[in-house]
């Protein structure tokens, strides 16, 4: 924890800019203080850039690496005002800012990328549906589910998800029959929350993707990945995804159409199904930097990080290239309530080959994301094997 002069409140106002701040060292600004704003700060620190956080409690991940922070909900303008001459840009590290809360930012002449536009159309996972349909994307059949009657004529076997805040497995309910609805609609909050319905995919393997988009519409994006997920949760990344060069090529595609057509700025994590009968469908994107892209660290030349820092400042996008045949990223979860305190970290540290990053939350519930573990091979069965045993090592809240 950082000391109490570090973090403002109404009585302390921040400092604004330099006048000639922006010629020299860009400071960014990012909404949201979790593991995914300490690893873009840590990007933005080799550049020499200030980073400034927003976050609800004065203790959080990111709080080790931002150079300020104020203390707040995201959604507050007067916070946003007080950030507001603190920055050259503003980011954000989750989905949950309101495109509201955003073009507060815009009407001080502030850069915010992803824009209040892209945001209203992909917070709403109903809405996005609808863009990248209109777009000519694939995507599997999906419609609005005000009650539980239009969840019944949609037809089953079906999945059931919130329109708004889902994630981790948070917000989505398969219902394989009409006899699970009415815990399914019960356990969304159906009634009080807006849900919508898709249909049951029989999926072959889930497939995702990083596509980084500059402020000028230059594009790169990674390799497909192949995701392995458990109650919706993603424990373990495979990259390269062992696909064909053409389903490869094809969600490459997808995932940079779809980018475009949400006007996207930054890098983006797109997740999709690989069916059955050959066929890519999208589940969703996330705009922002993804848990599918965490490996890239240390895999690839340029890692998600680092080119959604230069993004959303402007700069020439790195290469997304892998600097060894196959890097696999294992999820470090929590096994329960307790003490976001790793126990095992020395006899995962003796795993040769391991790349370790505990994120430093306070607190573990079960199945929260508390770090995770990259390892590079020659085979994604090397690299697997030597990440899976230094996460095995390694427990939380157990």
């Amino acid at each position: 924890m950082k000391p109490d002069s570090h973090r403002d409140s109404p009585a302390s106002p921040p400092t604004p800019l330099r006048p000639d701040h922006a010629k020299s060292v860009p400071r960014l600004g990012v909404l949201g203080g979790g593991q995914l704003s300490k690893m873009t700060a840590s990007a933005a620190a080799n550049f020499g850039c200030e980073v400034v956080v927003v976050e609800r409690e004065d203790d959080f991940p990111a709080n080790s690496l931002d150079s300020h922070a104020l203390i707040g909900d995201w959604n507050d303008p007067a916070l946003l005002r007080q950030l507001a001459p603190l920055v050259d840009v503003v980011t954000l590290e989750n989905e949950f800012v309101s495109a509201d809360a955003l073009t507060v930012l815009v009407e001080q002449k502030l850069p915010v990328w992803p824009t209040p536009d892209t945001m209203r159309l992909v917070r709403d996972k109903l809405r996005q549906k609808s863009v990248f349909s209109a777009a000519g994307l694939p995507v599997a059949r999906f419609a609005d589910a005000p009650d539980k009657q239009a969840v019944r004529d949609f037809g089953f076997p079906l999945v059931l998800k919130r329109r708004y805040g889902g994630y981790d497995g948070k917000g989505n309910a398969t219902v394989r029959d009409a006899s699970g609805l009415d815990e399914a609609w019960e356990k969304l909050g159906g009634g009080e929350n807006p849900l919508y319905v898709e249909e049951f995919c029989d999926f072959e393997q889930e497939l995702a993707i990083i596509v980084t988009r500059s402020i000028d519409g230059s594009m790169v994006h990674y390799p497909v990945v192949e995701t392995v997920n458990r109650d919706h949760i993603c424990h373990v990344v495979k990259a390269p995804a062992d696909v064909p060069d053409r389903i490869a090529a094809e969600v490459g595609s997808v995932a940079e159409k779809a980018v475009e057509s949400i006007n996207g700025v930054g890098s983006f994590g797109l997740e999709t199904f690989l069916t059955r009968d050959g066929r890519v469908l999208i589940n969703e994107i996330a705009p922002r930097v993804h848990n599918t892209g965490h490996y890239t660290i240390e895999g690839c030349l340029c890692s998600q990080f680092e080119n959604h820092v230069r993004a959303v400042l402007g700069w020439p996008l790195g290469s997304p290239g892998m600097i060894a045949p196959a890097a696999v990223m294992v999820n470090l979860l929590g096994g329960g309530s307790g003490s976001g305190e790793p126990v095992g970290l020395r006899d995962a540290l003796a795993v040769s080959g391991a790349f370790i990053h505990i994120y430093g939350k306070t607190r573990s519930t079960r199945g929260r994301k508390m770090g995770h573990v990259t390892a590079l091979g020659d085979t994604v069965e090397e690299a697997l094997g030597i990440a899976t045993r230094a996460a095995a090592a390694i427990k939380f809240g157990a």
